[in-house]
């Protein structure tokens, strides 16, 4: 016998074999079309600690079309503690059975409900939409539908602390609940999941467990909880609703315990703890989140340093997950629980916060770099602002665009460092080219302080004469001018994005930009020669902006086109603000 055909009779007896795996397991479904009210069932949960328990299960109707392309099982659940509780927030993805035959995840509720209403999500969907491949970078996590009351919606996901500051929760609490969790106030998980990077199987997970996905695991811990459906191998699937709708994904999880159901008039909730890893979450969608039981999932490691003058130097070490939206979000609430822990939040303060982080591939490190002053709500501002670099660049959905580590330094300095640009001079009016000119600047600050800072400047060879502008500003104006209309889809690697977000101008100096009120226009498009020097008098007419006088027109339009050089007047450890124009006349 040939070859070809061992293969091909190989290849035939494999795909029975798989689609006889297929009906045996579709034996064990129930089928969404026998459904019909006054069916009764059984489901799994963890109620309390490690051990599954049955609650019973009544169904009520079937509702279609829901969303889009989307079936519903509506039940009324009864037993153990729902007749209190309701329909608790850490029951998604709790296993239903009719007959012994699995029909689906408990996954919607309807909040305030005087009675544990339940929405199933048919099992058949959330195997259908699970994918198990390599994760892919994506445009971010979409908002959840959190349900008003009266209106079914997914049930929330539970979100445990451990290791945060108070404050984090009160600051934080709106953006977590409009992904869909639900962060519980002055109640925290303690301890963090063991083996941080290995993963374990010393507890089974069986339809019912409980398990507990890590966002921030280390020195503080966050971790989201939900319910394991169906167990295939090693393939789970859970929840019975997206996470964070995310698509393909990597996120650990671990084998959880639930320390107490909690019931409150709205929407009871399971306080669990994790014990050990387990797995990873490699498929966030729309019905389902299913993983990998063995499967390791990549995370950033992120360091935050922060350099106290009373307390001393401080590190703490943690996992972040690896996602466009929640790494820069997740390292935002370290960085503020770590501000807030560390620094006072009331009185005029300033911090320089330095960052960097590293990408696989030889790709460049993206390095932060600011001071931040403030009189108020200093920790808020600074976590939130030091972050923009990182979400702009993993943002930008390049394929080779992989985070390695993340560190951010946090420096106090004992005042309120902020200085204001007063005035500006030169050290001639006239010049000739080869001359070497000073600009000084004068800056103040509180307390009637005041300091000189200069910069010098060669004029070229064959410099045109004229009137030569030295504008002088802080790094909001530098910045605005050099990025604003920025976007990732106008830059073509991921190396050049890094390198661009790199030039972006810290607070500590003063940038003098050179400049010839010659006429010049900027115009869009994709390569690197967009201006038009010297446009002709009727393009002129076409370009300017009729907004605008017509001196304040000539300045704008040469505001990129005429520029002739850049300087910088570094002043480390101030945060200085203010703008100035001097300028000097070249003669022959």
């Amino acid at each position: 016998m040939e070859l070809t055909s061992i293969i091909s009779m190989v290849i035939r007896l494999l795909v029975s074999l798989f689609w006889m795996a297929s009906l045996g397991g579709a034996q064990n479904f129930f089928p969404l079309k026998d459904v019909h009210p006054g069916l009764h069932g059984i489901g799994r949960t963890v109620f309390q600690g490690e051990r599954i328990e049955e609650f019973q299960v009544e169904i009520l109707g079937v509702l279609e079309n829901l969303g889009p392309h989307q079936t519903i099982v509506l039940a009324r659940l009864s037993g153990g503690p729902l007749a209190e509780t309701g329909v608790l927030q850490g029951m998604s993805g709790s296993p239903v059975y009719i007959g012994g035959k699995l029909l689906g995840a408990v996954a919607l509720g309807f909040p305030f409900s005087k009675e544990p209403i339940a929405g199933i999500q048919p099992i058949e969907s959330m195997i259908a939409d699970a994918t198990f491949g390599e994760p892919v970078n994506r445009a971010g996590a979409a908002e959840r539908w959190s349900g008003k009351p009266g209106e079914l919606a997914n049930l929330p996901v539970p979100l445990s602390f451990s290791g945060f500051s108070a404050s984090t929760l009160e600051v934080y609490t709106p953006r977590f609940n409009s992904l869909g969790f639900r962060p519980q106030a002055g109640l925290a998980q303690t301890g963090a999941p063991r083996q941080t990077t290995a993963t374990s199987t010393s507890n089974e997970i069986l339809p019912g467990s409980m398990i507990s996905v890590g966002l921030i695991t280390g020195d503080m811990n966050m971790t989201a909880d939900g319910t394991v459906t169906y167990v295939d191998g090693k393939r789970i699937y859970a929840f019975g609703h997206r996470f964070l709708d995310a698509g393909s994904v990597e996120l650990p999880f671990a084998h959880a315990e639930v320390i107490v159901s909690i019931p409150l008039l709205n929407s009871s909730f399971k306080l669990s703890v994790p014990h050990e890893w387990v797995g990873a979450i490699v498929s966030d969608r729309s019905t389902a989140v299913a993983g990998e039981i063995g499967r390791s999932a990549h995370t950033i490691p992120l360091t935050v340093t922060v350099n106290s003058s009373s307390t001393g130097a401080h590190a703490y070490h943690m996992q972040v997950v690896n996602d466009r939206l929640l790494t820069p979000f997740l390292s935002q609430t370290a960085l503020f629980s770590t501000l807030d822990a560390t620094e006072r939040s009331i009185g005029a303060a300033t911090l320089r916060i330095e960052g960097r982080a590293e990408f696989e591939g030889g790709l460049p490190a993206l390095v932060m770099r600011d001071v931040y002053v403030s009189d108020n709500a200093l920790a808020q501002q600074a976590a939130a602002t030091a972050v923009v670099p990182l979400g702009f660049v993993v943002g930008g959905g390049f394929a080779n665009l992989r985070l390695k580590s993340l560190a951010f330094t946090i420096s106090e300095l004992d005042t309120k460092r902020q200085l204001r640009l007063s005035q500006a001079w030169a050290s001639a009016h006239e010049a000739r080219p080869g001359d070497t000119l000073t600009i000084t600047t004068l800056l103040e600050g509180e307390n009637g302080y005041e300091t000189a800072q200069s910069v010098k400047y060669k004029i070229p060879i064959g410099e045109p004469t004229g009137v030569l502008n030295f504008s002088i500003g802080d790094a909001t104006i530098q910045n605005f001018s050099e990025f604003a209309g920025l976007s990732q889809s106008s830059i073509q690697s991921a190396a050049r994005l890094i390198e661009t977000i790199n030039l972006y101008h810290s607070s500590e100096g003063l940038y003098v930009r050179i400049w010839r009120p010659q006429p010049a226009f900027t115009v869009k498009g994709p390569g690197p020669d967009n201006e038009m020097p010297d446009p002709p008098p009727s393009a002129m007419l076409i370009l300017a902006d009729p907004s605008s006088s017509a001196s304040s027109t000539a300045t704008n339009a040469a505001a990129r086109g005429s520029e002739a050089g850049e300087l910088t007047i570094p002043v480390p450890g101030y945060a200085v603000s203010g703008a100035k124009t001097v300028q000097v006349e070249i003669r022959d």
